[in-house]
């Protein structure tokens, strides 16, 4: 099973918060590929940053995750086109930075891990979630 880990759930699990222990679970598995999409990179790490930590300490910390990571999603046209639809058929307020981390799992028919209530807003048939 593939697995996309959205910015909350990475940083629940670096940060030791709620859901650490599921992304820890799914790190663990050997039937689990984990990935994040690439605004996965600059949403960690400005969030630690206004958080408190150095630049260089957030890509530090990314680049150890990224022996886990199985791809890293690039944002290109086809899921930008994408994540406009999911954004359309939404039940609410979506945005964007989640529309193309959704977008980005549903390229890869994978499970998008989440601690993020935007997602609800998605239709359940568009998105594979699992909320931690």
């Amino acid at each position: 099973m593939t697995y996309l880990l959205d910015t909350s759930a990475l940083l629940a699990h670096y940060r030791e918060e709620a859901g650490a222990a599921e992304v820890q679970a799914l790190f663990e598995n050997d039937d689990a590929s984990i990935a994040i999409a690439s605004i996965t990179i600059t949403e960690f790490s400005r969030r630690m940053t206004a958080l408190g930590s150095a630049p260089e300490e957030a890509l530090a910390s990314l680049e150890n995750y990224g022996r886990i990571f199985s791809a890293i999603v690039p944002i290109d046209g086809k899921i930008a086109r994408q994540a406009v639809f999911l954004g359309l058929e939404a039940q609410g307020r979506i945005p964007l930075a989640d529309a193309l981390i959704a977008a980005a799992a549903q390229s890869l028919n994978a499970v998008l891990v989440h601690r993020d209530p935007h997602f609800q807003a998605l239709r359940a048939e568009a998105v594979k979630l699992q909320s931690i």
